[in-house]
Parts: C-alpha cells; structure tokens; sequence
C-alpha cells in the first residue's frame, strides 16, 4: 500500500482506489480520466511525464461525409432495382453473384476517432529523486502522484472536470520549490503555435478523411483539407494555461516555470467538430476557436484548485455514488492492481473493481452534450485505431450501454440517442434511395457525422457489411430507457418518433417469398459465414435468428409504446399487428441448439466470437427458463458449442447470457477467463484479457469489454425483465456474501440488498416512478413476493422473501414500509 495521504484531494474512507508503484512505461499503463468531451491519458513520472489527450470530437471527416457517400453509391448503380436481383440471386443459390450484387451497396468507410494533444510536463528532479506511486480514485476520478525530491514533496493531482470543461493538474510542493517545464504537440498537422506567460495554444488541422487501418490500398490513409470544405473548417484548437506562483519565462515554444510552490495547468479545447455535433454554425474565424479555447483554460484557472478540485468531486460523486456493489467485504481503499487484482486471489475483489472501474469509465466517457462511448470508449493515442475507433453497433456500442440504466448512469445514456436522432436523419434518405422503403436504416458502422450507409469499399464480406438492423438493435435502448425509469415524456418526444422511423423501415424490409412467413432479405448473422452444399463460404441467405429477434423486438416494443401514449390507431401499428404473427418462430438445429440462420446450416466456424443469434436471450428477453425452456435449453447448447471467451467483449456477452440462464458457475468461470493478465502469445491464438491499466482487450484495446463486464457482473446479482425482479438470479458459490445498493431496474425501480454464506438477508424496493402506487414483482431462489409500492415510498421484503414458501406463484406480500 502506497504510503500517500494525499491530504489535498477529497478522499474518503469508503473510497476505491487503484494503484501502481511506478510511472506508466507504455499507454496501457497509464490511468484514463475524462469529463465526457475531453479525456486524458495519465502516465505520470518526473523527468516528463505525458499527459496524452483526446477530445471526444476529433474524428477526421466532414458533416456532408454520409450525402457524399450516398452520392457515390448511388452513381454505381445501386438501388431497388439491383435490390431485388440481390433477393433473386440468393432464393436461387447463387451466393457468389449475391455475394457481388450486395457488395455494389457497399460505400467507402466510416471515418477515424484520433488522438488530440499530447501535453509534457517537465519536473526538474536532480539526485535522490523518487517516485512514491500513482493512485486513481474510482469515486472521485482522481490520478494522484507522491514525488520526492530530497526533503522536498511534491504532489500531483490530475482530473477531468466536467463543470470547468477543462483537464486540470494541480501541482504542490512542501519543504522547498521546484522548476518545472510544459510542452504541447500533436500527432496532427500543427498550422499554429503560441507561448507567453499564461501558457500555450496550439492549432491543429484535422484530416477531412481517414481510412480504417485494415484498408491496406487507400492511397492516402489520412487525407488533410487546404482550409475549410463544404463550408466546415476542420480546425481544432488546444490552450494550457498555467496558474503559479514562481517565476514564468517563455522562450519560442518552451515554457518554463523556477521557484514554485504550486502551480494549477488547465487545459481545455475547442473545435469545428463540437459545434458541427451541437447542431449549431462553426466559425470560419480560426482565431476566435483558439480564443475560445484559451478562454475556457484561463477560465478554469482562475477558479483556483481549491475550488475547482471539490465541484469536479461533487459532480462525478453524484453520479457514481447513486449506485454501489460489492461482493464479498472489502469494496473501499488502496488495491494495488498488479497484486491484488491481475495476480491476486480475492476474485469477489476483482468482481467488485470490474463493476466500478466500468461506471467510472462510462460517467468519464459519455455525458450529456458529447458523443456517444466508442470503440475506446473516450481514449485513443493512435492515428490509425484498430477499427476506426468508431461505433460499430452490430454489438459494441449496444454493449457500452447495456448497464447505463442498471448501474445507475442513465445520464450517461443520453449521447447514444442524440447519435440515434443522427442516424436517423442521414438514414431516411438511404432506406428510401438505396432500398425504396419508409423510415430509416444503419448498418453495421457509424461515426459522429452519422455515417448510415453499408461500408466495405465494394470488397468487404457482406456478413458484417451488409447488415441492416443497425438502428433496429440501437432503438432497443429507448425501450430500455422508459422502462427504467418511466418518463412518458422522453417515450413521447424522442423514443416513439425514433422507433416509428425503424419499424417502417422493417415493415417494408420484410417480404413474402412464399415460406409462409414474412422473411428479411438479405440477411446475415453477424459476423457468422455458413458453408454451402459445395463446402464454399457464405454469409447471405434470409431471416437470420438476429434479425427476426430484432424486429420482433422493435414490433413488440412499439406496440407497447402506442398504449401508453394513446397512439393505437397509428397506421403503422395497425400494420404491424399484421405483421408480427408472420415472422419465423426461433427454431432448433438437428442436435437441439438454436438455428442461427433460417435453415439448419453448417458454420463456417463453430466457435465464432459472435453470438448474434443469442440475442433473443440476451438482451431482449424473447428466451426465458421459465417461460420458454426448450428455447432456453436451446440456447444453452449454442453456448456450449460456442465454447469458452476469446476476447473481452465475447466473454462479456457469455457471462451475461449464462446469467440469464442461471448458470452461475459458468458465468463466473468466464469471469475469471476474462479479467486474467493480457498476456500475447506470439506462436498461439491471441485470448484476451486485461491490460496493465485494467482496460480490456481483445485484442486489440476495446473498451466495450470493460463496459460489458460491468453489465454482466450486475447482471449475476439482480435482474429486471419479464415483469419481475430477480435477485441473486446466477450467484456464484464463491461469492456467498456480499451487498448492492441502489440498482436500477425495470418498472421504475430501484432496489437494495445484502446477501451472507449465500442467503438473502435484506431486500428494499423503492418506487422511481414520479406517481401513484405500482405492485413490484420481486424473486429470490423459489419465491416471488408481490407489493404494492407508491412513488418515493420503500418497502422491505426480506422478511416475505426468506419465509419457506411451497409455491412461488401463489404467494403475495405486502412487506414492511419504512
């Protein structure tokens, strides 16, 4: 344990905190911090020490990006005409012309998510310097370093703070002063530079195209503009201001400071990108967007540490403290990560990081006004990331939202529907002009200018290109979201337009070829192929599993909204209550596992990553034990077949599925798979695990895996689906006691509990909803108690809930009202 008090910073006893012993050596060392909009990569040190920084806005591209690409496609033919030779060729069995016909609907790419700025700090340290460690604080997002430099210490505090808009590093010194230097560059074209004693601008052109790492033949992977495009300026602006009481000289570029007890550095930005994503006209003026960013760092600066420092606390303290887990007894103090959690042996201490550093990342990742997590979730250092480091929403993205609402950050939901009603926009036009249907669509990848087209260049593999329930899958969660906290307002304005927009969509996706049912074609489980009578890959047939569940889903849900709103007569819901006894029923391959496409198809690799047509168990609630156990059964054997994790987010996946299923050894042996020490094997099959920093990999680094295991280990431990609460639904052995408070659930929820030697021994359900009395259905092993709960009121069930009960379907409880 790190022998720091850190008396400057807010730290309390019941706090966790991470720790490692030295500066990081590499950036999957280093501790992440952010307010939503910009992020940082702490690495600590003395000599220099790296700051590495992104703003959540700086993708190359431009706003006209998905028109143009549109524009594109469209020239080469494609459209409904060559939509229905598509269907043709695949009822036919032509797989290699489908596979040719669907490519030609394939636009270029969706663009890159790059790094930003890299700020240097510079302490002038001399002999005897040592470093005493480096901490980051779960509760507050916090980094502090303890440095020593003879009888001198210095502390450094490093935060994002969302209410100052700016990444703040507040230097201290006791026993002495000390020298110290800042530096700002950038991996981008640099067009401006400027130094004086407040500090530093720097002004970057970003590129107007970029082209993801796997595309080996675009000539130029990352394309500069000369100037402003399309009337957007592809300008970005970085400002340190630093605020200290030693004395400032400034030569050229470099910045330095000698003599100081303490100095406060805030740096903050401003870009064409950011007022493209708020809907408002950017300057053409680039020097106002460097004055807007040296306004916001000077700003920030002048608040001072002393009050900076306790608003950026209580801003994440309020949103991270609403909800709190801990298996087993020890959820507060210093966990030294390389000990006690990558090679530790306390797994309920590892279960009860995993679950918090998640929602941490999540509130330091995504908050109202910003985009959506992507695939780094806030963070990226490279200019080419694997994958654009974009949105890739046949899975990824739904699972950077999947324990929004449960663990309490529903706040942190609401960039995924502003990138929804984007979608929505660019969307309407490719479903009417690229396929001659209503409403809207999305494919398989997005980025911050609503990119709603198929990517591939016209060579990438249909199974993942050519997928069209993007937005249907992402409109799941503005279901979610008015089921966790029933506000019929936000289901009125944003929800029900969105879900109306994709419903016609399926309605006019969905067709008669004369099977009986109304199929989707093309369709493909992603990222699955499937072996054809001549043993050839393939990946296009109708209605996949996935799709099916999806649009059932989406049909369900909107059906359920119309009630609500009083919106029944809407001819789209007339139509699909036409549609909906129509679609394929799940169905079973020969040996009893779930049919992933429509027929029973051999896999072209039996133990894919993917588990698209698991989806209908997990998250949609269509599979059930109790209300469908052959489907169940079913799926449980697609899991074994599946075999064990390969990489952070599939592990995820599985743990959440075999949660659903009640399989708590399962699922917590997958846990332990996926939170072991990354370690690569050059000669053998790259498995994942965690990073030095705990970020989860793939590998490559994707940040839905920490997400995801957040939302899994919840998912062990409280359940909400299927009009009834579980409790302790998949609960290991080797987690007999243990404790969650504050656990949102569906229906307007919120619960607490405890559990010892593997027995519930208190349970409190309190009423979120804004009015009126509700019944809660609340489980725990064989019994289902009933109560009545008003809005704010709460009810505690333990009592009703640990009685022996010969049938849980016939007992209610009224609890007892505190």
């Amino acid at each position: 344990m790190l022998p720091t008090p850190h008396s400057r910073v807010g730290r309390r006893a019941d706090d966790l905190v991470l720790s490692w012993p030295r500066p990081a050596g590499s950036w999957s060392e280093a501790a992440a911090v952010g307010n939503g909009r910009l992020g940082a990569m702490v690495f600590g040190g003395v000599d220099r020490s790296r700051f590495q920084v992104n703003d959540a806005t700086v993708w190359s591209g431009t706003p006209d990006g998905p028109a143009a690409g549109l524009a594109e496609v469209l020239a080469g033919g494609a459209g409904p005409d060559r939509l229905a030779d598509l269907r043709t060729a695949i009822r036919a069995g032509d797989h290699r012309r489908a596979e040719a016909l669907a490519k030609s609907f394939q636009g270029r790419y969706s663009q890159e998510y790059l790094p930003f700025v890299d700020v240097w700090m510079s302490l002038d340290a001399g002999p005897g310097a040592a470093y005493r460690g480096r901490t980051l604080n779960l509760d507050t997002g916090v980094v502090s370093e303890e440095i020593t430099l003879g009888d001198r210490r210095v502390e450094r505090h490093t935060w994002a703070s969302r209410p100052a808009q700016a990444l703040c590093v507040w230097v201290t010194v006791e026993g002495g002063t000390v020298d110290l230097g800042v530096e700002m560059s950038s991996q981008l074209r640099v067009v401006h530079r400027a130094a004086d004693r407040a500090g530093l601008v720097l002004g970057v052109e970003v590129p107007v195209d970029g082209a993801p790492l796997h595309e080996k033949d675009v000539a130029e992977p990352l394309r500069y503009a000369q100037g402003a495009t399309g009337g957007y300026d592809p300008f970005a602006a970085a400002a340190v201001h630093v605020d200290t009481d030693g004395e400032v000289t400034v030569s050229g570029e470099a910045w330095q400071v000698s003599g100081a007890t303490y100095a406060l550095m805030t740096v903050s930005s401003a870009t064409g990108a950011a007022d493209a994503w708020a809907g408002r006209p950017a300057s053409a003026d680039r020097q106002e967007r460097l004055d807007a960013a040296a306004h916001l760092a000077a700003s920030a600066a002048s608040a001072g540490a002393d009050k900076l420092l306790p608003a950026h606390e209580a801003d994440l303290r309020a949103l991270l403290g609403a909800t709190r887990l801990a298996i087993g007894d020890r959820r507060a103090g210093t966990v030294d990560v390389q000990r006690d959690l990558l090679n530790g042996a306390d797994e309920r201490l590892v279960a009860t990081v995993i679950f918090q550093l998640g929602r941490y990342l999540l509130a330091s990742a995504s908050r109202p006004g910003g985009p959506p997590a992507n695939l780094q979730g806030l963070w990226n250092d490279d200019l080419r990331p694997a994958w654009s480091s974009n949105y890739t929403v046949n899975i990824n993205t739904q699972m950077n939202y999947w324990g929004a609402e449960s663990a309490g950050l529903s706040e942190c939901h609401e960039p995924l529907f502003d990138l929804l009603d984007r979608l929505a926009d660019n969307g309407r036009e490719v479903s009417l002009r690229l396929y001659g249907t209503r409403g809207w669509v999305t494919h398989h990848n997005t980025d911050v200018w609503g990119w709603a087209l198929p990517v591939g260049m016209g060579h990438g593999n249909p199974s993942w290109a050519n997928w069209m329930m993007g937005g249907v899958w992402l409109t799941q969660h503005v279901w979610d979201r008015y089921q966790y906290d029933q506000d019929l307002g936000f289901l009125r304005e944003r929800g029900w337009p969105l879900m109306r927009g994709c419903a016609e969509f399926c309605l006019d996706w969905l067709v008669d070829i004369g099977t009986g049912h109304l199929e989707t074609i093309p369709s493909t489980s992603p990222e699955n192929l499937f072996l054809t009578g001549e043993g050839a890959t393939a990946a296009l047939t109708y209605s996949t599993a996935m799709d099916i569940a999806l649009i059932r889903a989406l049909f369900t849900n909107l059906l359920d909204a119309a009630e609500l709103l009083g919106t029944q007569d809407d001819p789209v819901c007339t139509e699909i209550r036409a549609a909906l006894p129509r679609l394929r029923p799940p169905g079973l391959t020969r040996d009893g596992r779930l049919l992933e496409w429509a027929e029973d198809l051999p896999e072209q690799d039996p133990a894919h990553r993917h588990l698209s047509h698991l989806a209908g168990l997990y998250p949609l609630d269509q599979i059930d034990p109790e209300r469908t156990p052959e489907l169940a059964e079913a799926a449980a054997r697609s899991l074994d077949g599946r075999g064990n994790g390969v990489m952070g987010w599939s592990w995820a996946w599985k743990i959440a599925l075999r949660a659903r299923l009640g399989h708590a050894g399962t699922a917590r042996d997958l846990l332990l798979e996926a939170t072991r020490p990354f370690t690569p094997d050059p000669g053998g099959p790259q498995w994942g695990g965690l990073l030095p920093n705990l970020f989860s990999s793939g590998p490559p680094f994707q940040m839905d895996g920490n997400f995801g295991l957040m939302a899994a280990v919840l998912e062990m431990v409280v359940q909400s689906h299927g009009g009834v609460i579980r409790l302790l639904p998949a609960l290991p052995e080797t987690w007999p006691d243990g404790s969650v408070r504050g656990v949102r659930c569906r229906g307007g929820w919120i619960v607490d509990l405890a559990w010892e030697r593997g027995r519930l021994t208190s349970a409190t359900v309190r009423g979120a909803h804004t009015s009126g009395v509700r019944t809660a259905r609340v489980r725990w092993g064989a019994t289902t108690v009933e109560t009545a709960v008003a809005a704010g009121e709460e009810v505690r069930l333990e009592a009703a809930l640990t009685a022996e009960v010969p049938t849980e379907r016939s007992r209610t409880s009224r609890g007892s009202r505190t």
